[in-house]
């Protein structure tokens, strides 16, 4: 199964890449928990930035590798921002 993940973590996967993190936390690997988390964050995955945010005021993610990771995952945001999107994200409130 762990084979699996990091094969799709490796393939850009955002969430294999957050559960390999979450994998490397139980096993008290926090420094590779937060590297997973940072590049999943940085794919615009919202669950591994809040992660991030409750172990950065934990101790476990220093100012600066939060602030890159915040960064990122804006940036990536931004990257999928489009005219159609908010049309689409319209329609979609719309019919809710």
């Amino acid at each position: 199964e762990v084979y699996h993940l990091e094969e799709a973590a490796i393939g850009g996967h955002p969430f294999a890449r957050h559960d390999l993190g979450c994998r490397e936390a139980e096993n008290g690997n926090y420094e590779r928990t937060t590297r997973h988390l940072i590049i999943a964050a940085s794919l615009g995955y919202e669950l591994s930035m809040e992660m991030l945010k409750a172990n950065h005021a934990r101790g476990y993610v220093s100012k600066e590798d939060f602030a890159v990771a915040l960064r990122a995952h804006q940036a990536a945001l931004d990257a999928t921002k489009s005219p159609q999107r908010e049309t689409a994200e319209k329609w979609e409130k719309e019919w809710k």
